[in-house]
């Protein structure tokens, strides 16, 4: 039996001053020695991150948005999976909530053993469950201070992986859970921002639906508006290792992501 302990804080959080909360659950790259002694030297390069989310969002914060960060790879735990390891896509490929193999389905780990029941625990128990206590801590107090507000979950993919979609996935992957996490007017908004960008493609809720943080604190009818962008990586960085972020291209990007934003604030801050 492996023991699992972390001397790295699960996440990084600024507070912002508007009703707004962005949660960027797989920008971690962190891993504890217990784990990356174990992995192969692939996985130890965390290609499944969701990088530069930071860098991307950077102008969130002139926005007065709340920005909260994972700081561990999404290879300890992943956050945006139900702390039970439900698939968030019956009958689809998915990873799990302590991910055993990479979007190529390669192994994670160099002796194709991964974490046992009682690691998972201790891996949700350090990292997952303080991300989320401080996800739901900082929407209670936006929501106390603000009334009706909105959570955008930040995501990027690369856009070809044949493991979960055909072909080449669109640039922008809006998703509500069907409708279901937000207020169809103001997924319509958005939607629209993101289809009338110049050189993108978009969609609404297709492959990816929104994950579990999309559908557990998307609440419209208690006043609190979830939307997930899950991003193709080739519209802002370099695909491939050593994934290298281009100005030029998040440049060009930058002006659609944050017109979205500001709809989503003019949303809510008209209720």
């Amino acid at each position: 039996m492996t023991s699992f302990s972390t001397d790295t804080p699960a996440f990084t959080l600024q507070r912002g001053t508007r009703p707004l909360l962005i949660s960027m659950p797989h920008v971690g790259t962190y891993l504890p020695p217990s784990v990356a002694d174990r992995l192969t030297d692939e996985a130890r390069t965390v290609p499944d991150t969701d990088w530069h989310m930071d860098r991307l969002y950077g102008f969130a914060r002139e926005l007065g948005a709340s920005v909260l960060m994972a700081t561990h790879s999404r290879y300890v735990v992943d956050l945006n999976r139900p702390p039970d390891n439900a698939n968030l896509y019956p009958g689809q490929d998915t990873t799990g909530l302590c991910p055993v193999d990479t979007f190529d389905k390669t192994p994670v780990y160099a002796n194709g053993v991964g974490p046992d029941e009682t690691e998972i625990f201790a891996r949700r128990d350090a990292v997952w469950r303080p991300y989320h206590d401080a996800l739901a801590g900082e929407l209670a107090r936006l929501r106390a201070e603000h009334g009706t507000i909105a959570l955008w979950d930040a995501h990027s993919i690369r856009s070809v992986l044949p493991r979960f979609f055909d072909g080449k996935l669109p640039d922008f992957n809006l998703g509500t859970a069907n409708g279901a996490s937000c207020d169809a007017g103001l997924a319509e908004q958005v939607a629209k921002i993101a289809a009338e960008a110049q050189g993108y493609t978009s969609v609404l809720n297709g492959r990816f639906k929104g994950g579990y943080i999309t559908r557990q604190y998307g609440q419209p009818a208690q006043g609190v508006h979830a939307i997930q962008l899950e991003l193709s990586q080739c519209t802002y960085m370099r695909e491939q290792y050593p994934f290298d972020y281009d100005e030029a291209l998040a440049g060009k990007l930058q002006p659609t992501l944050r017109r979205m934003l500001e709809a989503v604030l003019a949303f809510v801050e008209a209720r």
